[in-house]
């Protein structure tokens, strides 16, 4: 083997171990994927995790940074890598570069969902948590056929925070990979109608519960940041888990994954005619169309950041420029001959 096939082995001998198996002097690597609505405090949120007295930027589209921490005294640093999606949900694409087949046994998605912005918020969670799903399911697809053992593996651990005598075990649709749903913003938030609050905080419990997934409502103030930090490092770094609860809807809420339940949540906000009336062939299509119903969403077009970056004059640069024009024309010149060859390819009817 050269050298380059012994590194490619060895790093995914690291991705691809038990988190159970890890043994002394080993270093483990976690993978997490920061996703959500636009300037909703994504990088606020990595560099308090991460312990860097920054100011947070814009993130353009994909950005990649890490953090290390050392579980004992004298020991080699583990290794966690965040990668921060931005442009809320118009380069949800870009999720694919993320994640793959090498990493998915030691990868997490945090959503952070701008809980001033209820109008905004279905839409974006739908949105990035479906193409986030479909794009795992069809790693997982992959998996079954070529490392069946590893597939069967992350299935099973969708289950881990769910006890299988849990009321809801039977009711739940988890995440395929680990999930936590950030409310962002929260003084904001609580400035809103004790209504108003009580809707969104209700919404978000029953899907984080339906997705297996933890909740956490955080802003600016610091003990909020470590509340959120703290499920953070469970997953970059293996640290504790925390086992305390906070559901009361007038405070931020904090729920790890598997201490909700659909009793202590209660039905959709609305009253008993309205919910007859409503057609849903799932409960989370129900509880879509109820807090549609108070929160009209904004229509997707209106989600999504059109503006180019590479139009914008602060990043001009004309020899960049030229090229990039050039290889436009080429990349339109080898579509019409594409579609040239295509419509004249001969097909069998076998």
């Amino acid at each position: 083997d050269t050298l380059w096939d012994l590194a490619i082995a060895e790093v995914e001998k690291r991705e691809n171990r038990d988190d159970d198996d890890v043994k002394p002097g080993e270093v483990w690597e976690k993978s997490i994927l920061f996703m959500g609505s636009k300037n909703g405090g994504k990088t606020t949120i990595i560099l308090r995790c991460l312990e860097r007295e920054e100011s947070p930027k814009p993130t353009l589209a994909l950005e990649y940074t890490f953090g290390r921490r050392a579980r004992r005294h004298n020991t080699p640093k583990d290794v966690a890598h965040f990668w921060e999606l931005g442009g809320g949900t118009s380069l949800v694409e870009l999720i694919r570069i993320p994640i793959t087949s090498h990493n998915i046994r030691s990868f997490a998605v945090v959503l952070v969902l701008d809980l001033s912005k209820p109008d905004e918020l279905w839409t974006t969670m739908e949105s990035l948590l479906q193409v986030t799903r479909n794009h795992v399911n069809k790693i997982l697809t992959k998996l079954e056929k070529t490392n069946p053992e590893v597939a069967a593996e992350i299935k099973q651990r969708m289950w881990n925070d769910m006890q299988r005598d849990h009321p809801d075990y039977a009711l739940l649709d988890p995440f395929p990979i680990p999930l936590v749903i950030i409310g962002s913003k929260y003084d904001i938030f609580h400035e809103f109608d004790s209504e108003m609050r009580k809707i969104i905080s209700k919404t978000l419990r029953f899907v984080s519960h339906y997705y297996g997934a933890s909740l956490v409502f955080t802003s600016k103030s610091e003990a909020l940041l470590l509340k959120a930090r703290a499920l953070i490092n469970h997953l970059a770094f293996g640290y504790d888990k925390s086992k305390s609860v906070s559901v009361d809807p007038s405070k931020p809420l904090f729920i790890p994954a598997g201490l909700d339940s659909m009793s202590q949540i209660g039905p959709p906000p609305a009253s008993d005619s309205d919910l007859g009336k409503m057609r849903a062939s799932t409960p989370l299509e129900l509880w879509k169309k109820v807090f549609e119903k108070t929160f009209p969403p904004k229509r997707f077009c209106d989600l999504q950041d059109t503006k180019d970056p590479a139009q914008d004059i602060q990043y001009a640069e004309y020899e960049v420029d030229v090229m990039r024009a050039q290889k436009n024309q080429e990349l339109e010149q080898y579509k019409r001959n594409a579609s040239k060859s295509w419509k004249e390819m001969d097909f069998d009817s076998d």
